[in-house]
């Protein structure tokens, strides 16, 4: 099983009324929450650890998670705080995003909330916004450097730059984390973000060096680079016609996981050892599930069967 820690939350997409004026339409969505999602439709056995409210936007949030055959013994109910809501304006397609979050349910996720994680867990899945505020941000990352030893630990920064009001604190934070992870997904933009002015290849080697087996830096249109100690492949996006990006990023990396624990090698000494075909595999499933993502608004990831 995989598990997804870190945020969920309602995003309000433009929309507009039938007398043309504009409105927002709600939305599940958080970049955690999107890839357990993904992942639960690609037919793997996942699971969702994180803060869920008991307001109505919460109870959305389960339902989705339902829906798409997500396991939600690892969720932390709430009855006293609220549901994280994101407005998010696009522009061109790409989205900004503007965040409620204050005391809100997953923001106030707390060390002893944690429930035991089983032998059954292969995966640990961490990023975004999720890590930047303590004290959930302190409770996922003392939650990853415990598992490490027995889990693989995925990353994907997803940087979310307007909530960050202590830059430093919270590189500090996504640099120790990034050096236990055993795979990264990150995007050119966060690369660019975390490491302004720096060739993203010395970055990745680095990483590689600290033990990483697995580096995929995703590019948008100009399709995604996966890198290990001994070889990388690229990987071009399959062209459709574009609604928004809009849980692209995290589609993509649900459809790598789904190959990887697909091909059984969600384990340390397979990962390490992965050939070309396999790792194309699962760049492949990665790229398709994130085009049927961007063909369509919102969040919306693919079925197994629409792949």
């Amino acid at each position: 099983m995989i598990v997804c820690c870190g945020e969920a939350l309602i995003d309000f997409l433009p929309a507009k009324t039938k007398e043309g004026a504009t409105a927002f339409q709600p939305f599940n969505g958080g970049s955690i929450y999107n890839v357990a999602i993904a992942l639960g439709r690609l037919g793997r056995q996942v699971g969702y650890l994180g803060g869920i409210s008991d307001d109505f936007f919460g109870q959305m949030l389960l339902e989705g998670l339902k829906t798409s055959q997500v396991d939600l013994s690892f969720v932390v109910r709430s009855k006293n705080r609220a549901t994280t809501l994101a407005f998010v304006h696009l522009t061109n397609g790409q989205p900004q995003y503007v965040f409620l979050d204050e005391m809100s349910a997953g923001r106030m996720l707390a060390k002893e909330q944690i429930p035991a994680i089983p032998d059954a867990v292969s995966t640990l899945h961490f990023g975004s916004f999720s890590l930047i505020h303590d004290p959930a941000g302190a409770t996922l990352e003392a939650l990853a450097i415990q598992e490490k030893p027995r889990r693989i630990i995925c990353i994907d920064p997803n940087i979310r730059a307007s909530l960050v009001v202590n830059r430093d604190n919270y590189l500090l934070r996504l640099g120790r984390m990034l050096a236990i992870a055993d795979i990264i997904k990150i995007s050119d933009e966060d690369m660019e973000w975390i490491f302004p002015g720096v060739d993203p290849a010395t970055v990745v080697k680095q990483w590689l060096l600290d033990g990483a087996a697995l580096v995929i830096l995703t590019r948008g249109g100009a399709g995604a680079t996966a890198f290990t100690k001994s070889f990388q492949i690229d990987q071009p996006v399959q062209k459709v016609t574009v609604s928004d990006t809009v849980g692209a990023g995290d589609t993509f990396t649900a459809g790598l996981l789904a190959s990887l624990d697909q091909q059984h090698l969600l384990e340390r000494n397979k990962l390490k050892n992965i050939s070309k075909n396999q790792l194309a595999q699962a760049t492949q499933l990665a790229a398709k599930a994130a085009a049927i993502t961007v063909s369509r608004a919102g969040a919306n990831p693919p079925w197994e069967s629409e792949i």
